[in-house]
């Protein structure tokens, strides 16, 4: 360190009042000095003496730039009057009351009411990373957040400090974060119980002390449960060590608990009259501290948020009022006055004490009892019990240890039930605890309750120490540097000496045991057994004392009260009383039991069983109550194991003065409490290794200035590093190089940041000498011009008197010049010369080397090319392979489909019959095969022997002519050739044979191959018979199986039924309260026509539940199964079915009446007409013939399919139904099931009738087709029949006719057959998915329980049966409309025929009649279709369309659309039409918009279509408000008779709805990009400096290499937005609804960007202004270059552009801050203090905003434009949009619909 004791440099020396002191030493200090020269602050000098002796050399301090950092590790100099002056200024200059150092949050009790809390900053935090925000506690209880839900491990946050330091606030405020990020899932508000806890906890256990307000006198655990999606479920506390003596005792200016005085100031209401209270004055056990109340509270109100608490938790009143008598009676206890009598060991209590009889009242005890044992005790001896008198002192105690025994146990009553309110039977995941405990304490007289804190506080010291050492340990081996082992400070011998065997408590224990034993005797016996350990020591002047040497301090302890503390003795007698109380809370709170059983853990998969950290102390048997340090140590124990097995994280809370006093700072308190809380021992353990650390990239950008030239030119940043460092420092020991990180011994940094500073200062010296310089030449050129004017004059007039003695010499002159110009030319002509030779040799060289330039260019651009197209081959490659996994994955998961499907057919018994069929074909195959080859081997053998036979007689007719031969002739040449052919003949017989044996032997293994084949199949057929019958029986027993654990199972389904009938009333009761609001809702913007349709669609419908629709229903025998199969409840709940069933009963009457008709106009027609209407072609016949085929055998498999769903009912309700019989609601199930069964009869009736008519129909159509078929027939005879000859023009043409007529059947019939085939295969289609529809269902229904099976099944199989018998019932007009086509393309004259049956064919719905179609010219604009085809249309415009289908046609395709069909609805006048497909579009396009709520492109594609629908309601309404810019056509166009304003109105609200979601979703998409682009990425290269980072950015919880999210640029913002704009515009959204969604876009990055900034030190620089002016000014041209650059969208980003201002203006003088308040009109004051307060210089030339500077600013902006108290901005304000009317210029009529539509049954009228 002597080294870097030079002058100017600024140290720490100790100081007896500010416990630190800077000072600057004004001479080099050599080794070996004994004096060190300083200069102090005050310009002071003094002498510091130095030695080993006395002091050592002074502490470093650290460079402004660091000081005041956010984590107190990013310090260079690590030490305790660093940690204390970084404190000290954060705190009282920037008014910051949070700081990190390290793993630890060190909290400053402000002593004022600070904004920092609301809701806003709990947004703004939640989701961020803890190093990226400013110091606060919402940033650690994030991370806890953040580390449970990815970890997956439990967490622990332990707030400590002193009284008064704010513990509890600091608690209070993590466990809001955690109920407002994690609340519940449900609507059970499991968060606000959690925060209603508090204040009951404070009302009983918190009171006022000399150090707090509201001083915790107690410790608390309080586990806070999450489920597996991290909401809270419940939550489970555990408590510490109550201070029980402030019930009777507290000191001056004191109080006792805060319950006594909130009872007596509520004391006047009239149910509290009962308590007799009166107020706190008048009681002794809330009036010894002589200050009953608290300046800012009052009591009366904390009372009633305590009773609202109580009754949040569930507490009853009976119960609340059985509290408050308790405390009440308490109070009256101590005021029960004890009278002495006259020798002194016997007192008295007055019967006539008014507090006494209160007492007992208000415990329901007896009066007697209780005023005897009062006063006497009972002593029980082996052989006798005798009753003993107590003195008056003996029974003050006595009563004073009753009163706190049962405060006590009325508090772990209130304890437990809070536990049990904040219980669930849900199963925990995982939890965070938050522990609220005292910490170390150290007073004037420390008695037994501060020696149970401190041992605490060792605990927890301990555990602190290793958790900070493993993090150490953790950091070094995932960089992989050398690892050396770091003392730190253990106390586990101060912890032995406390806890182990035969320690304090130990020895403390076994003295209680003792029956005389003292605080004397114990203290001696700590004497001899202790005094020779290094942590105990024996006062010197006393024998009734002992200090023990704790981590923080020595503390010495008096021993008076430890054994009396310890016992905690309370009377048998009065307890006994006390049980037999007549009020069962009292009775209850004394119980035996009580002090066993524990609270519930609310925490199943929690390895540490959680119960009450102090059991309530046994009275009975005193032998064997446990003591109250044995109770402490073993709660003590559970809560570090609970410890251990979480992640801590750690809060140490300060308090900065003993005066309460806003703002102050005592630097001897703080220093004592950092000592105490472990701070400055993260700070040794940090200092002992490396403790500042730097990533590569952010040393390089920051000591660049230090580096060489040629070292910049590297391209590996880590390389160049590692060559500055290693020249730079000398010492290889102050620096390691890790993976990422560079570790830097203390001081190196602030080492490194000198030497940069002399590398500027240098910088700075040079430019200003050149400046200088350059200012000192102008000064000079004035100078010498000054002189030059002088000297011209001068030298004028020598000149003019020179010029005459030239004029002499002029002659001499001329001569010399003639021979000085000679040889001045050549001397030119030589340096000319030599010049251009030089200039080509130089301009050669430098377009050599441009040249070279040049060439390595192009190099590195090959090397680009390849490089780069090497890159994108691998990305290819990389993609290619990633998409062949994605293959691969849906391909194996379509084969396990397949393969589960066909495992489910291999278990079918028809499988095995078909496979034993195959089989069994198989094997009779092979056994004809086997009798051909049989045959055919016999066929050889015979046709062998026949050879055989004939080659013996042809060789025995060759022997016979040899011989005859031989005979003959005798010569030897015959007899060769005879000879050989004898030879030939042999040889052919002889390959007969082996061809013969060739055959057998192939004949023989073929016959043993078939063998084996048969063998094998038999053998295979015998295996899958086997199979077969082991799949049966494990049928059988599966069937068996699941026949016995339904009985096994009944009382869980039984449980489980109820709970769901449970949740499902409550459902229901929040479905009926919605669907009433949705009723009154639609009777408030229903239209004037209020008639409403018979079929109104049900679209709107969202519920969760299944409910039977109208246009469900087609079989009344279906819903009567349906509801006996439901169950009574169920059915009660679908009462509405009934009322359904006849709306559709009476639809069919409707029917019947129609069909009626339209056979009696039939009969009509046929009557008048005659054989002239009998003229149609055949072809209706077939297609008449086809559709009642079609129909029957729908018909048919309808019934087939009812009869199975019968079957399939009965079966699954007889399974579900065991057992479960029920009485309930019998009355209205029999009337409901019998009008169900009447309806049904009816409608069987109706079906009837309606067959009937079909029938009729039917062969009234067969009727004519027959007499058409006979004119056509007589026409054609009479014409083959004519025998007068005709010439060959008649023939062609009558030739030509008949080939048109002939052409025209034979396409008829071609179409009908393809139509016939067609149909055939799309029905085999339907029923193969109906088919695997069935096979879902039926492995669905198998995996539910048999309740839910028979409510699935039955409403499935309902839907689709009800759905096939309206589809078959819908086919009724099929024949008619065909008999009409084929009636048109008829080519006989029928024509009028044709029109005057065409209106009975067409659809009954239409009532426009059309017999000629219209020509273009006459389309008004106007499309039709039938009523039938309106959810087609609904499905095929709205539900189904994509926005690119669309994309290439007119913008708003859509809602034009939709507006045609409105107008023909309303040409017609049917006031049903327009209102169904008006109401069927609104709920389309919610249920789009609601399944696509996260996808732009969707939103807004239907935020245009919504409001182009409504503008056109507007433009054709015939308003004369809205025709002003209508053309004549358009306003002929106008609605004729609907007014639909109303619809108007709905229309422009679901307008805003859609407008909202718009909004909404642009926001989640630009969240992430917003402050990473505006505030992170460098815009501007080279401009943003880097700072040394502390331990929270080097190791955050999200580490980069982990796969963190990337960073955003400013392009990536401003492109998203150009997306967002492009897609407005192509789907042609208004250009005034887009500029205000723009204005909200740049609303939401301004408040994004001002709250980040708000709340981040680091950005808050000169830099960072900059770079947002720039980014600022970029959108603002993006805004001009869209043409959308309004005065209002740029006011959004006022307060942005006014921050960027204020961080860049100058900030020193008081014009300064004028300047400011005149400037930042947009920002409030608390923001611009803030930002002041934030600001950070980067460099040391910059300068700090001085805490004067800020105080003048604070000062003038009371005044300010913009008053608002609102630190942060809202990110939730949304303005409100105007949708300003906007006609449409196209023509209706024009409009072409695109055929990928599939709207071809609309038609243009």
């Amino acid at each position: 360190m002597s080294s870097g004791l030079f002058q100017y440099t600024r140290v720490w020396i100790p100081d007896p009042d500010e416990v630190w002191r800077s000072a600057e030493i004004i001479k080099d200090y050599k080794d070996g000095d004994s004096i060190l020269h300083l200069k102090l602050e005050d310009e002071t000098t003094t002498e510091y003496p130095i030695g080993p002796k006395h002091n050592q050399l002074p502490f470093l301090r650290n460079p402004d730039i660091l000081v005041g950092e956010n984590d107190l590790t990013a310090l260079s100099y690590l030490h305790e009057p660093a940690v204390l002056h970084n404190l000290k200024v954060r705190f009282l200059e920037s008014n910051h009351i949070y700081t990190y150092c390290g793993i630890v949050l060190v909290a400053i009790n402000p002593y004022e009411q600070l904004h920092i809390y609301g809701e806003e900053v709990i947004n703004a935090y939640s989701g961020q990373n803890m190093g990226d925000m400013d110091p606060h506690i919402f940033a650690v209880a994030e991370e806890a957040y953040k580390q449970m839900a990815r970890d997956e491990k439990n967490q622990s946050i332990i707030v400590s400090g002193e009284s008064g330091a704010g513990k509890t606030v600091s608690a209070k405020y993590a466990m809001r974060f955690f109920a407002t990020v994690g609340g519940s899932a449900n609507d059970t508000n499991v968060e606000e119980k959690v925060l209603a806890s508090s204040p009951i906890m404070e009302a009983i256990g918190n009171a006022k002390t000399t150090r707090n307000d509201n001083s915790s006198r107690f410790g608390k655990y309080i586990q806070i449960g999450f489920d597996r999606r991290y909401h809270i479920i419940g939550a489970n506390m555990r408590t510490y060590l109550l201070e029980k003596s402030r019930v009777v005792f507290q000191a001056e200016d004191e109080r006792n608990y805060h319950i006594f005085y909130q009872l007596c100031a509520s004391s006047s209401l009239p149910e509290f009259k009962d308590l007799a209270l009166t107020s706190a004055e008048d009681f002794t056990f809330t009036s010894l501290g002589e200050n009953i109340f608290i300046e800012g509270v009052n009591d009366a109100k904390d009372f009633k948020k305590t009773r609202e608490a109580f009754m949040l938790l569930g507490v009853k009143e009976s119960h609340q009022m059985s509290i408050f008598k308790i405390i009440a009676s308490i109070l009256h206890l101590g005021n029960v006055e004890i009278c002495s009598e006259r020798d002194g060991e016997s007192c008295r209590i007055s019967r006539d004490d008014p507090h006494l009889q209160h007492f007992s009242d208000l415990l329901g005890i007896e009066l007697e009892q209780m005023e005897h044992w009062l006063c006497h005790r009972k002593l029980v001896t082996s052989t006798e019990t005798y009753v003993k008198n107590m003195s008056r002192a003996q029974a003050s105690n006595a009563r004073d240890a009753l009163a706190k025994h049962i405060y006590a146990h009325l508090f772990d009553w209130i304890v437990e039930h809070i536990n049990k309110a904040l219980h669930t039977s849900t199963k925990q995941h995982s939890f965070i605890g938050v522990l609220d405990i005292y910490g170390f304490e150290t007073f004037e007289i420390n008695s037994f309750e501060q020696f149970c804190i401190n041992y605490a506080n060792e605990k927890l010291q301990q555990q602190f120490n290793s958790h900070v050492f493993k993090l150490e340990q953790e950091e070094y081996m995932k960089e992989q540097i050398p690892w050396t082992l770091i003392d730190f400070y253990d106390n586990q011998p101060c912890i032995d000496l406390i806890e182990a065997k035969l320690g304090i408590l130990d020895l403390l224990d076994e003295e209680c045991k003792v029956p005389k034993g003292t605080d004397q005797n114990w203290a001696q016996k700590l004497y001899d057994r202790h005094t020779s350990s290094e942590h105990f020591q024996k006062p010197r002047m006393s024998n009734r004392s002992f200090i023990v040497i704790h981590f923080a301090d020595k503390v010495e302890y008096q021993c008076d009260g430890f054994l009396e503390k310890n016992r905690d003795t309370v009377y048998e007698e009065q307890i006994n009383i006390l049980k037999a109380s007549k009020f069962q809370l009292v009775a209850d709170l004394f119980q035996d039991g009580k002090d066993v059983a524990a609270p519930p853990s609310s925490s199943k998969a929690s390895r540490i069983k959680v119960r009450a950290a102090i059991p309530a102390p046994k009275a009975p048997n005193r032998e064997h109550r446990k003591t109250v340090g044995h109770q402490f140590r073993s709660s003590l124990h559970l809560l570090m194991e609970t410890l251990n097995a979480t992640t801590p994280h750690y809060v140490r809370c300060i308090k900065p003065n003993d005066c309460k006093e806003a703002f102050s700072f005592d630097s001897r308190r703080a220093v004592q409490q950092l000592r105490a809380c472990g701070v400055l021992e993260t700070i040794r353990i940090s200092a002992a290794g490396y403790p500042s650390r730097w990533t590569y990239p952010d040393f390089f950008n920051r000591y660049r200035v230090l580096m060489k030239k040629t070292d910049l030119a590297i391209g590996d940043k880590k390389l160049v590093c590692k060559k500055l460092l290693e020249t730079l420092i000398k010492d290889p020991d102050k620096f390691q190089f890790g993976k990422t990180k560079i570790f830097f011994r203390a001081g190196q940094v602030a080492y490194l940041e000198k030497l940069r500073a002399d590398k500027f200062r240098s910088a700075c010296i040079k430019i200003q000498k050149t400046v200088r310089g350059w200012l000192q030449r102008i000064r000079y050129c004035k100078i010498l011009k000054s002189a030059i004017t002088l000297q011209r004059y001068g030298r004028g007039f020598l000149a003019r008197r020179y010029a005459e003695h030239l004029r002499l010499t002029r002659a001499a002159l001329i001569c010399q010049k003639q021979y000085r110009m000679v040889h001045v030319r050549r001397e030119y002509l030589r340096v000319r010369k030599a010049v251009v030779t030089i200039q080509a040799f130089t301009r050669g060289m430098f377009i050599r080397r441009l040249y070279f330039q040049f060439l390595l260019h192009h190099k590195a651009t090959i090397i680009q090319k390849a490089v780069r197209g090497w890159l994108v081959r691998k990305k290819f490659m990389r993609a290619r392979d990633a998409a062949i996994v994605i293959q691969c994955a849906y391909r194996r998961l379509h084969a396990k489909r397949e393969l589960k499907q066909l495992k489910i057919e291999a278990r079918s018994v028809e499988h095995f019959r078909k496979l034993n069929t195959g089989m069994e074909n198989k094997i009779v195959q092979l056994q004809r095969k086997m009798d051909d080859q049989s045959k055919e081997y016999k066929n050889q053998n015979e046709q062998m022997v026949v050879v055989n036979k004939t080659l013996n007689t042809e060789v025995n007719k060759l022997n016979k002519e040899l011989e005859v031969l031989r005979s003959r002739q005798g010569s030897g040449n015959e007899l060769t050739s005879l000879r050989e052919e004898v030879e030939n003949l042999k040889a052919e017989l002889e390959e007969a044979h082996v061809q013969r044996k060739r055959l057998e032997e192939e004949h023989s293994s073929e016959k043993h191959e078939l063998e084996q084949r048969v063998k094998e199949l038999e053998r295979e057929n015998s295996l899958l018979k086997e199979q077969k019958e082991e799949m049966n029986q494990r049928i059988l027993s599966q069937s068996k199986n699941q026949e016995l654990s339904v009985s096994q199972k009944e009382a869980l389904l039984q449980t489980e039924l109820n709970e769901e009938r449970q949740r499902y009333q409550n459902l229901l009761k929040e479905f009926t309260r919605l669907e009433q609001r949705y009723d009154n809702l639609q009777e408030e913007f229903q239209p004037g026509h209020r008639r409403i349709p018979s079929n109104q669609s049900s679209l709107g419908s969202d519920s969760n539940y299944t409910s039977i629709s109208m246009s469900e229903v087609g079989d009344t025998e279906d819903s009567i199964q349906q509801v006996e199969e439901m169950g009574l409840e169920k059915a009660a709940m679908d009462i509405s079915l009934f009322m359904k069933l006849q709306k559709r009963v009476r639809e069919l009457e409707q029917e019947r009446k129609r069909l009626q008709t339209n056979l009696e106009k039939m009969e009509d027609l046929t009557m008048r007409k005659g054989v002239e209407s009998k003229s149609s072609t055949s072809e209706g016949d077939s297609n008449v013939d086809y559709n009642i085929l079609k129909r029957q055998e729908l018909e048919s498999e309808n019934k087939k399919l009812k009869n199975d769903l019968n079957e399939l009912r009965k079966a699954v309700a007889d399974r579900a139904s065991e057992g479960n019989s029920s009485n309930e609601l019998q009355e209205s199930y029999s009337l409901l099931l019998g009008q169900l069964k009447a309806a049904n009869e009816e409608l069987e009736v109706r079906k009837e009738e309606v067959l009937v008519l079909r029938t009729q129909i039917v062969s009234n159509s067969k009727q004519t087709e027959t007499s058409n078929h006979i004119v056509s027939s007589r026409y054609v005879s009479a014409w083959t029949k004519n025998k007068k000859p005709v010439d060959n023009e008649e023939a062609l043409q009558a030739d030509h006719e008949l080939r048109e007529l002939l052409e025209a059947q034979l396409q008829s019939q071609t179409r009908q057959y393809s139509d016939e085939l067609e149909a055939l295969h799309t029905q085999i289609e339907l029923l193969r998915n109906d088919l695997e529809k069935k096979q879902e269902q039926l492995s669905q229904i198998v995996a539910l329980s048999p309740e839910d099976k028979v409510e699935f099944s039955v409403q499935l199989e309902i839907t689709r049966l009800t759905n096939e018998n309206l589809v078959s019932v819908g086919q009724k007009h099929h024949p008619v409309e065909k008999c009409s086509c084929l009636g048109n393309t008829s080519v006989f004259p029928l024509v009028t025929a044709s029109q005057t049956m065409q209106p009975s064919r067409s659809r009954g719905e239409l009532t426009r009649q059309v017999t000629v179609q219209r020509k273009e010219k006459d389309f008004e604009g106007m499309l039709e279709y039938h009523k039938d085809d309106e959810a087609l249309l609904v499905k095929n415009l709205i539900t189904d369309m994509k926005p690119n289908a669309v994309s290439a046609t007119v913008p708003c395709l859509p809602a034009y659309i939709l507006f045609m069909c409105i107008r023909h609805a309303d040409y017609i006048n049917d006031d049903q039409k327009v209102h169904s497909l008006l109401t069927a579009t609104i709920n389309a396009i919610k249920k789009v918009l609601k399944r696509n709520n996260n996808d732009f492109e969707m939103t807004s594609f239907w935020l245009a279509n919504t409001s182009r629908l409504l503008h056109c309601l507007k433009q054709y309404s015939g308003d004369e408000a809205f025709m002003t810019q209508n053309t004549p056509k358009q306003n002929e166009h106008c609605l004729k008779n609907f007014d639909l304003a109303e619809y108007r109105q709905v229309l422009s609200d679901l307008s805003i709805q859609i407008y909202q979601q718009l909004i909404k979703v642009a926001e989640a998409i630009m969240q992430p990009m917003i402050v990473s682009a505006m505030l992170e990425s460098d815009s501007i290269p080279s401009l943003a400096a880097v700072k040394p980072m502390g331990y929270r950015n080097r190791s955050s919880s999200m580490d980069c290499e982990s796969g963190g999210p990337g960073s955003y640029t400013l392009e990536v913002l401003i492109r998203q937005l150009g997306q967002f704009y492009s897609i407005m515009g192509d789907h042609g959204l208004d250009p005034e609804i887009g500029q205000q969604v723009i204005r909200q876009l740049f609303y939401s990055i301004n408040a994004v960007t001002l709250n980040n900034l708000l709340l981040r030190k680091d950005v808050c620089s000169w830099s960072t202004g900059m770079q947002l002016r720039y980014n600022i000014s970029q959108m603002e041209e993006w805004l001009r270059g869209r043409n959308q650059h309004r005065q209002e969208t740029v006011d959004t980003m006022l307060p942005i552009i006014q921050a960027a201002q204020l961080l860049q203006v100058k900030k020193k003088t008081s014009q300064d801050a004028e300047a400011i308040c005149s400037l930042c009109t947009a920002l409030s004051s608390p923001q611009i203090v803030k930002i002041l307060n934030l600001y950070t210089p980067l460099n040391e030339f910059e300068e700090r905003v001085t805490v004067s500077f800020i105080r003048d600013i604070q000062n003038r902006l009371p005044g300010h434009v913009n008053d608002s108290k609102q630190l942060l901005a809202d990110t939730k304000h949304t303005f409100p949009v105007l949708f300003p009317y906007t006609p449409s210029q196209l023509s209706l009529e024009t409009l072409h619909i695109p055929a990928s539509l599939s709207l071809d049954f609309l038609n243009r009228v």
